[in-house]
């Protein structure tokens, strides 16, 4: 891809879809949090299904550490990892309530010092929940998953062999960031979600087919 199909791709997926997005359920902050945790090698579906149930008995960080390790294995047991999950949770509830005032805090190294909680994870809820384009520093950042990480790559948008790497050409790739760049993260993981599938992508149905370095090549 160049500038000018970059822009293309980012256009005709705002016109596809102009208001991505999470499909995780959350109402707060805090809601979100606990639910990028709990969907590390997890769909969302199935995370859904786990915290539809738990968020009406405990959605604070007092009530879900009242119910210790134990309690919130119950709530959560058809996620994968759910044991080393349940545990970082309770430490994390722990943390905000101690640390936070059990507000869940609007920087990186405070959200990164979570237990089970990463630069994916940090990022997620810094724009998702706070509207967090950039950094301290000014700087742009993106929460790259396996669905990113794949879109970006065999669509040409952006290359990286790591997530970080992947995450750095994304943002010097984006042009017109303001206008753009806060829905980037769902537009791509979305797409790679129901269209530039793990598999075998669906190019026939792809609304970027003809302008993407994927086209008529296999893996």
């Amino acid at each position: 891809m160049n500038k000018h199909t970059r822009l293309e791709m980012l256009t005709r997926l705002r016109a596809h879809n102009p208001n991505p997005v999470t499909e995780l359920n959350y109402t707060t902050p805090f809601e979100l949090l606990i639910a990028v945790i709990l969907s590390a090698q997890a769909t969302d579906v199935g995370v859904n299904k786990a915290t539809d149930k738990l968020y009406p008995v405990a959605n604070t960080p007092q009530a879900i550490y009242d119910l210790g390790v134990e309690g919130l294995k119950h709530y959560i047991k058809t996620i994968g990892l759910f044991n080393a999950k349940a545990a970082n949770v309770i430490k994390t509830c722990k943390i905000l309530i101690e640390q936070h005032n059990s507000h869940v805090p609007e920087n990186r190294a405070a959200l990164e010092a979570l237990p089970g909680v990463g630069r994916k994870t940090a990022n997620v809820v810094l724009n998702s929940a706070f509207g967090q384009l950039k950094d301290d520093q000014g700087n742009y950042f993106i929460a790259v998953d396996t669905h990113i990480q794949r879109v970006a790559n065999r669509t040409g948008y952006a290359k990286g062999k790591t997530v970080e790497e992947t995450e750095k050409n994304i943002i010097k790739n984006t042009p017109h960031k303001t206008e753009f760049f806060f829905d980037l993260h769902h537009w791509l993981i979305l797409h790679g979600r129901y269209t530039c599938i793990a598999r075998k992508p669906r190019c026939g149905s792809c609304i970027i087919e003809d302008i993407c370095d994927f086209k008529d090549k296999t893996e």
